[in-house]
C-alpha cells in the first residue's frame, strides 16, 4: 500500500518518556516526508506546546491540536479549523462544572492575543489545577464571569484531578449535556493529574485529519495513524492502517492493526520504516 498521510500524536509517541525527539526519530520524519508523504501532529497539546516541534521538524504541514478542536497553519498562525460549541450545549456544560465546584481551563484560539487559555478562578481549590497554572505562568488569562458569559474562540477545555473524580465527572457530564460533547480522560505525562477534556461533539483527531486528507485527495485506506492514548482510538481505528505504540493503553492496542515499539525505542522510526521499506 502506498500511504500518502502519516498522522502522529506526540506525547507518547513522538517524543520519548523525557518529552525529547530523538534523532532516530527526527530522521524518520525526515525520510517519510522527503518520500512525499504528508506528516500531521495531532495532538491533545494547546497549539503553542506543540508549535516548536513542527518548526524542528521542519513540516510545512497543518497542526492539529487540542484532540482535534483547532487546526491551524504553524507558517502563517492562520485558523484552518476551529470547532463551535452549541451555545446551549457550552451554557448547561459550565453550569454543570459550576454547580460541582469544578474550575475548568478553557482553551481559545488567541495565540496571536499572546495567551492560549482561560482560567476560571484566581487561586485554585486543587492542587492539581495549581500546578497546571504554575507550569503555565503567563499563558492564561481570567474569564472571571464565567458560567453567564461565554467567550467567543473557545474550543476545548479541561478540568484536572484525581482519576476517579474525572471518571464521575464525564460520567455526569455525558449524562447531562447527551450528544453535545466529545469527552476522554487522560493523564499527560507533564502534570501530576487527570484531564477530563471537553469538545464539541464530533471534534476529533480523525474528524481533523479527515479534513485535510480530503484537501490533499487522500483516502481513508492511505493513512496510517499512530497513537498511545484514548484520544487517539478515533484515528488509529479509521485509518488504514492503525498502529499503538508499544507503551499505548490496552483499549488503543485493541483497536490498532499493528502494535509498535514503544516511544523510548523509537517507535515511530520502526513505523515509517514499515511504510518505505515492507518491512513488516
Amino acid at each position: 500500500m502506498n500511504y500518502r498521510l502519516l498522522a502522529i500524536d506526540i506525547d507518547g509517541t513522538l517524543v520519548n518518556s523525557r518529552d525529547e525527539l530523538t534523532p532516530a526519530t527526527r530522521a524518520a520524519i525526515a525520510r517519510a516526508t522527503a518520500a512525499g508523504i504528508h506528516v500531521v501532529l495531532a495532538t491533545g497539546r494547546r497549539y503553542r506546546r506543540a508549535l516548536h516541534l513542527v518548526e524542528s521538524l521542519g513540516l510545512g504541514v497543518p497542526l492539529v491540536t487540542a484532540s482535534g478542536a483547532l487546526v491551524k497553519d504553524p507558517t502563517t498562525h492562520e485558523t484552518l479549523y476551529r470547532a463551535e460549541f452549541d451555545s446551549a450545549a457550552l451554557r448547561l456544560l459550565l453550569t454543570t462544572l459550576a454547580e460541582q465546584h469544578c474550575d475548568p481551563i478553557v482553551n481559545g484560539d488567541t495565540h496571536a492575543e499572546g495567551f492560549d487559555f482561560y482560567y476560571t478562578r484566581d487561586g485554585a481549590r486543587c492542587p492539581e489545577l495549581s500546578e497546571y497554572l504554575e507550569r503555565n505562568i503567563g499563558l492564561g488569562r481570567l474569564w472571571a464571569d464565567w458560567p453567564e458569559n461565554p467567550l467567543p474562540t473557545l474550543n476545548a477545555g479541561f478540568v484536572i484531578g484525581g482519576l476517579e473524580e474525572m471518571l464521575r465527572l464525564e460520567t455526569l457530564i455525558q449524562r447531562r449535556v447527551p450528544g453535545a460533547l466529545s469527552t476522554h480522560v487522560l493523564r499527560s505525562p507533564r502534570y501530576s493529574g487527570y484531564l477530563c477534556e471537553f469538545s464539541p461533539a464530533g471534534a476529533t483527531k480523525w474528524s481533523a485529519i479527515r479534513r485535510l486528507a480530503d484537501a490533499w485527495g487522500i483516502g481513508d485506506e492511505a493513512i496510517c495513524a499512530v497513537g498511545d492514548d484514548v484520544n487517539d482510538i478515533t484515528m488509529i481505528r479509521a485509518a488504514g492502517l492503525g498502529v499503538a505504540m508499544g507503551n499505548a493503553l490496552p483499549p488503543v492496542k485493541a483497536v490498532a492493526d499493528r502494535i509498535a515499539p514503544t516511544h523510548d525505542a523509537d517507535g515511530i522510526a520502526e513505523v515509517v520504516g514499515w511504510l518505505l521499506d515492507g518491512k513488516w
